[in-house]
């Protein structure tokens, strides 16, 4: 979405100085940062006294590109499991994971995914999954997701490869996988997205709970994410809000993150009078589906503004779904908001950027 400039001759603008320390230098920030607004000395002297005892902080580096965003920041992989993950006293379960983790962890960006030699059993484990969800998916899932599934071909036979699921978003929508080898640190995860590139794990879930995984695991990743991200709204959706994260601070990052929980990965869309799934912690989850339509469970507006709840994953299913009229509209919603904590000129070099990368690949 263009960002619209004032080209005319120089105006004067009066600006009431907020009482608080906080705003004052947020509004000094913005003017500060502009490349359009100009403070003469002494309205930047009346904004520093309204405001003596908060200085500016540091701006931060934004990455320019994807292979500037480090994906080895992993909160969790490997043989590193909790005691009450399902695969934690399985030893060449765990040596399984660190082999899979190590092909990602040294992957570069560019170059094709690695081709991962999946075992009998992890293959039997994807065909359970894949088998149980798709039962589900015409009663339960978006028009969007039931439109580009059959784009994929998945079969029971075969735990899909990411490259050739990369090339088919490429072709779709311009997005791309990039292989990792965990739960990546949401700042690098959250910056990927403004890159048009989902940071997706390759190994398998344990075989004992095929219908369960405390973590993201390729079922998860595949079933859930990846035919979603054929569609070009909900990337506009998802994008925005990669977008804002390039210049957030901490507390700005966690808010981030509970937008991407509740709707990338719990979101549910209306559809008529009903409302279908949409986010890959539902549509990868049998149970959640059905917990989903069941009417228990409490549906509110999306509001990127509002103050998010505590995410929760451990505590059974969802108690409430934040429920968008459209993915257009949810895109708009979320852009408002990266417009809101991020300076208009970075949002739109970034956009333009990366309009002219997809172009020319």
């Amino acid at each position: 979405m263009p960002i619209k400039t004032y080209s005319g001759p120089p105006v004067t603008i009066l600006v009431r100085v907020p009482k608080q320390a906080k705003q004052c230098n947020n509004l000094r920030r913005r003017v500060n940062r502009s490349r359009f607004v100009r403070a003469p000395l002494a309205a930047q002297q009346v904004l520093a006294a309204a405001a003596p005892v908060a200085p500016l902080p540091a701006l931060r580096k934004i990455p320019g590109s994807l292979s500037e965003i480090d994906n080895g920041k992993i909160l969790g992989f490997g043989a590193d499991l909790a005691a009450d993950h399902p695969g934690f006293g399985d030893e060449p379960y765990k040596r399984r994971r660190v082999s899979i983790a190590e092909l990602a962890r040294d992957h570069q960006v560019g170059s094709p995914i690695p081709c991962i030699e999946y075992t009998a059993e992890e293959v039997q484990t994807w065909g359970t999954v894949l088998q149980e969800l798709t039962q589900l998916y015409p009663q339960h899932a978006c028009q969007e997701y039931l439109r580009n599934f059959s784009l994929f071909n998945f079969k029971e036979s075969e735990v899909p490869q990411l490259e050739d699921m990369s090339r088919i978003l490429k072709d779709t929508t311009g997005w791309q996988i990039r292989p990792v080898a965990g739960l990546l640190h949401p700042r690098d995860f959250l910056n990927g997205l403004a890159f048009s590139t989902f940071h997706s794990t390759q190994y398998v879930r344990h075989h004992s709970k095929p219908m369960y995984t405390p973590e993201p695991d390729v079922c998860h990743e595949l079933l859930g994410h990846v035919p979603m991200l054929a569609d070009p709204s909900y990337c506009d959706l998802v994008q925005n809000i990669g977008v804002a994260s390039l210049g957030a601070d901490e507390k700005q990052i966690w808010h981030l993150t509970k937008l991407y929980w509740f709707t990338v990965e719990f979101g549910v869309v209306r559809e008529g009078d009903q409302v279908k799934g949409f986010g890959a912690g539902v549509l990868s989850s049998y149970g959640e589906l059905q917990h989903m339509a069941s009417g228990m469970p409490k549906l509110v507006d999306f509001d990127p503004f509002a103050a998010q709840p505590k995410m929760s994953y451990k505590d059974g299913y969802q108690k409430q779904y934040f429920v968008l009229n459209s993915f257009k509209e949810g895109a708009k919603q979320l852009l408002d908001y990266c417009l809101s904590i991020t300076d208009p000129d970075v949002v739109t070099q970034h956009l333009q950027n990366l309009n002219r990368s997809k172009s020319s690949s």
